[in-house]
């Protein structure tokens, strides 16, 4: 397997490339609109073909490239098939497995901090990968205030899905603001501040309630877009490029 973690720095975002060597087939996890040229760059330095984007949850801090990314590669999108999304191609769900080449996906329902949400298990050569997604973060877990987030559905998500993992599971999450790439199910179900350490469930909730996060800079235009998947409205683009520019101005 061919395997690449890639990073958007202005959302923080993780990206994951999945290869098959036998085929020469590839996906990617997440993709974010503005980093379009460097992932098909690296695709094309791999000697790879994109065939699919897949996404863990409608995004509320970045703007998908999926459908820019089908009209250049003619990949295949797939999102979870709760969201019902006509845009998408392949309609994900916890009984239908993702395969690609010999690389072979299973989605795991993970709501909570949207209740679409969906994380991939990923088993190869001995090793199991979790991408998680907003569900478990790294000391951390995604926010439960919007999107039809629900802590409680949260914590049953982690502590029934993911913490029953084996313990050297792989955790790769759709986020990490300080700089670190990889956790285990070991790791977090011992040390997580949120969900770690045996904590119950009232415990969390308590500590989700009283986040106090500021509302997402680009929520208003990335979920609408997103539903779209990654197609962006005139009125968007706009407001898009008005913020471009005025971050530029300083």
């Amino acid at each position: 397997m061919i395997f690449r973690q890639l990073i958007d720095a202005e959302s923080s975002t993780y990206t994951y490339l999945l290869g098959c060597a036998d085929t020469g087939e590839c996906l990617l996890v997440d993709p974010v609109v503005e980093t379009i040229e460097r992932d098909l760059e690296v695709i094309r330095q791999l000697g790879l073909r994109l065939t699919t984007t897949l996404e863990t949850h409608i995004h509320a801090d970045h703007i998908s490239s999926a459908s820019r990314l089908r009209s250049i590669t003619g990949c295949k999108v797939a999102v979870p098939a709760m969201e019902g999304l006509d845009c998408a191609d392949i309609a994900v769900a916890e009984d239908r497995p993702l395969a690609m080449g010999s690389i072979t996906l299973l989605p795991l329902f993970t709501p909570g901090h949207t209740d679409s949400h969906h994380s991939y298990l990923l088993e190869a050569g001995g090793f199991h990968l979790l991408f998680s997604g907003d569900a478990l973060l790294i000391d951390g877990c995604g926010r439960t205030d919007f999107q039809n987030g629900n802590a409680e559905t949260l914590y049953r998500s982690v502590c029934d899905k993911i913490f029953t993992l084996p313990d050297d599971t792989l955790v790769y999450p759709a986020h990490d603001y300080q700089h670190r790439h990889v956790s285990s199910v070991a790791q977090e179900r011992e040390r997580n501040p949120r969900l770690g350490g045996g904590k119950e469930m009232t415990e969390f909730v308590d500590i989700m309630m009283n986040l106090e996060l500021p509302y997402p800079d680009k929520m208003d235009i990335a979920v609408p877009a997103n539903l779209r998947c990654g197609e962006v409205g005139g009125s968007a683009v706009r407001s898009m490029e008005s913020a471009r520019e005025k971050a530029e101005q300083g």
